[in-house]
């Protein structure tokens, strides 16, 4: 948007200097609003402004986030529907009314105010540019303080297992048997969403938001998609070149993870293609992935892998219950398993950094998990967990650049290879927990309006608005708190997953 000079008197700056001051102010928008005189407001309300209005009407224009790089003026508040800033009509307690201004142009300003434009927008700039520096800079470091401590969680406990790695497999590994694809991965995809991300916004392969979706995201529509185009298949590529080209369990773990990432990648262009949020349908897309994972359940039968106790087929459970043989079941599990993860993994990614986050530590929950059972998966599991945390470099609040439904449905797909292989659907269910409850929320708002619905004839809901990260974000309930709390509730489940897959083991 074109920016509009403004011929303001410095003195009048002085009398709005309070804005500073203000808790909670509302950021400028395009819109026009309008000042009239104090008459037109009800008699309950009183006019004290100190600045001295004429009657009519009186409008002004907005700044917009990409004039003079002034700082997004989202930034400055949590009322993003809102349009207008309020100035308060006076310093005291006993004010009545609030004056919203919107700049608009020179020509309806009173016309006994005479100064040079420079001089009025250098000063106007400057006052906006700290109010909403300060903002920023406070959830810039809130991002980054979050990202900071999953990533020495993450280390803490890859040292650790690696050192304690000849207890649980009883042969002798490599050192950093875990750690170094990790680390890998991490810096590789950092690196490479410095070129990348660029490229998509040069591309303009942005995010279609939802309408139906909390006002306040609409804010994230310019931001680049489709990141998954960049890390996923850096993750599998480590993963082949440090586990080795010959290992079977990570051929069909690999093959799977990019069969749903193209599935993934086949609905975000449909979407960029309608300019809507729906690019496959739900059932042809639900279809795909049933198709993937029937292919997978095959391939697992008729190929020789490690498996526990040398035995396919097998469900390792805790004790007392010990080894489950579901023979042919275990292949309609295997597909309802990767429809079920890819959905899971889909639904949680809309705030920013949640799904990628969720995801390293369920990984590395599924590392531990299958050690014993095959340690070349193991690698597998580290190394898309180093993936994820090197893309959260770029997704952390504010988000650059977005994971999309080719990130999403791969993670997805690739935590349900690597459950299918080696029976370790428990472990999986209790890692993925945060997946779990995401994609349980909606599917108990919708059966619970429905059936309301027929019994009372309208629907209600449980819900705000599901998934459940929308529900806490309608509560009042800010985004990376959201997030790092989820990171909390991931990082225990990760523990007692590896927990329980060894023992079960």
């Amino acid at each position: 948007m074109p920016s509009h000079s403004h011929s303001l008197n410095l003195r009048h700056f002085s009398r709005i200097s309070a804005l500073s001051r203000f808790p909670n102010p509302l950021p400028f928008s395009s819109s026009l609003t309008c000042i009239r005189s104090p008459s037109s407001f009800p008699h309950h309300l009183k006019l004290n402004s100190p600045i001295d209005l004429q009657r009519g009407l009186v409008r002004f224009k907005a700044f917009d986030e990409d004039s003079f790089g002034i700082p997004s003026l989202h930034d400055w508040s949590d009322n993003d529907g809102m349009s207008g800033y309020m100035i308060s009509s006076s310093d005291g307690e006993e004010s009545d009314a609030e004056i919203v201004l919107n700049p608009i142009t020179d020509d309806d300003l009173p016309r006994r105010v005479r100064v040079s434009t420079g001089e009025a927008f250098g000063m106007t700039a400057h006052r906006l540019a700290i109010l909403g520096r300060r903002r920023r800079k406070h959830r810039i470091k809130l991002g980054v303080l979050i990202n900071i401590g999953l990533i020495v969680f993450l280390m803490v406990l890859l040292l650790f297992v690696d050192s304690c790695a000849w207890r649980i497999v009883r042969l002798p590994l490599e050192p950093f048997y875990l750690t170094r694809p990790f680390l890998i991965s991490a810096i590789l995809v950092s690196c490479a969403g410095y070129v990348c991300v660029p490229l998509l916004y040069m591309l303009k392969i942005r995010q279609i938001i939802r309408q139906e979706g909390p006002a306040r995201h609409s804010l994230k529509k310019r931001t680049p998609t489709m990141g998954g185009l960049f890390f996923v298949p850096i993750g599998v590529i480590v993963a082949r070149f440090i586990a080795g080209f010959s290992s079977a369990e990570v051929s069909g773990a690999a093959a799977a993870t990019l069969a749903f990432a193209a599935i993934g990648f086949l609905d975000d262009m449909l979407s960029l293609i309608k300019n809507h949020n729906s690019g496959l349908s739900a059932w042809l897309k639900i279809l795909m992935e049933v198709a993937v994972g029937t292919w997978f359940s095959f391939w697992l039968n008729s190929t020789s892998i490690s498996s526990p106790y040398s035995m396919k087929m097998l469900l390792p459970l805790p004790a007392p219950i010990g080894l489950v043989c579901l023979g042919k079941w275990y292949l309609l599990l295997t597909s309802f398993c990767f429809v079920s993860m890819g959905n899971g993994v889909n639904l949680t990614d809309g705030l920013d950094g949640l799904a990628g986050g969720a995801a390293a530590l369920a990984f590395l929950g599924m590392s531990i998990v299958v050690l014993p059972i095959c340690s070349e998966l193991s690698i597998f599991g580290a190394s898309m967990a180093g993936a994820c945390v090197g893309f959260l470099l770029h997704n952390r609040y504010r988000a650059s650049v977005f994971m999309g439904d080719t990130g999403s449905l791969a993670l997805g797909g690739a935590l349900a290879a690597m459950a299918a292989c080696t029976g370790m659907f428990f472990p999986l269910v209790i890692s993925s927990g945060i997946f779990v409850m995401e994609a349980s929320s909606v599917i108990i708002q919708v059966l619970y309006f429905k059936t309301t619905k027929c019994l009372w004839g309208f629907g209600r809901r449980v819900f705000r608005m599901a998934p459940l990260h929308h529900h806490l974000e309608l509560c009042g309930i800010k985004e990376p708190i959201i997030v790092a709390g989820a990171y909390v509730i991931s990082s225990i489940l990760a523990l007692l997953a590896g927990y329980v897959g060894l023992v079960s083991a």
